[in-house]
């Protein structure tokens, strides 16, 4: 299956492309890549549809059981969309970008008092990218559980943003990390895990929906591991 594969271990995958709004939907562009490259089956075999608690999945539309589904996660921002995918089992992602917010003011609505704590006793400078790595955290495990923010997910408590990757406080091998994108976007993937698990952004930003894989490609270990109705075909006609 080409080089993603060629390491063998269990490893989610990320890509960032551009989102202009238009189409085709740069968010399926990246869900069909990311099957053809995963499931190794062509683009025209790759339907993309929901599986148990409402998780996206991709997987083989001559496989109507979906024995073999590629867990995937999809989140945009202003001018942005990220995907990720793992083959081994659920996964979340988020993405926001870094501007001017009243953080404390979010906080005090959205978090639970000891994050709110938290946050007003970091510098000034860079709360607003403190505020949206929890935030993100907490958008990226609800997806992973399936659950969205829906039923109090604002307040579920996140572990302190930092690397390496965090184990969610009161989940059993739930775990959620940061990895770098740089400028100013702040990301965060999440995965329920029991072992470990390898985090690639295999595309990063301004290299377009068209690029398979760049030539750097960040790898890090995430010392945990992960445990993941609409349908349609791996085509570009609407937006997910």
């Amino acid at each position: 299956m080409g080089q993603l594969t060629a390491s063998g271990r269990d490893t989610a995958y990320v890509w960032v492309g551009r989102d202009t709004g238009g189409q085709p939907d740069p968010a399926a562009e990246l869900l069909c890549q990311a099957g053809r490259l995963l499931i190794d089956r062509p683009r025209a075999e790759l339907v993309l549809t929901h599986g148990p608690g409402g998780r996206p999945v991709v997987r083989a539309s001559d496989d109507p059981a979906g024995s073999v589904g590629l867990p995937v996660s999809v989140s945009r921002t202003a001018g942005l969309v990220v995907v990720a995918a793992r083959r081994a089992g659920a996964i979340g992602v988020d993405v926001e970008r870094v501007r001017p917010l009243p953080a404390l003011a979010l906080a005090r609505r959205w978090f639970p008092p000891a994050e709110l704590t938290w946050l007003a006793d970091r510098p000034e400078a860079g709360r607003v990218v403190d505020f949206l790595r929890l935030w993100t955290a907490k958008e990226a495990v609800g997806k992973a559980l399936g659950q969205g923010l829906r039923g109090g997910g604002l307040r579920r408590a996140m572990p302190r943003p930092a690397l390496p990757w965090r184990p969610v406080p009161g989940a059993e091998a739930l775990w959620v990390g940061h990895p770098e994108l740089g400028g100013d976007l702040v990301l965060a993937v999440a995965v329920h895990a029991s072992g470990q698990v390898d985090v690639e952004v295999v595309q990063r930003p301004g290299h377009g929906v068209a690029a398979v894989r760049s030539a750097s490609v960040e790898r890090t270990s995430l010392p945990v591991v992960v445990r993941g109705n609409w349908s349609s075909r791996c085509s570009t006609r609407g937006r997910l």
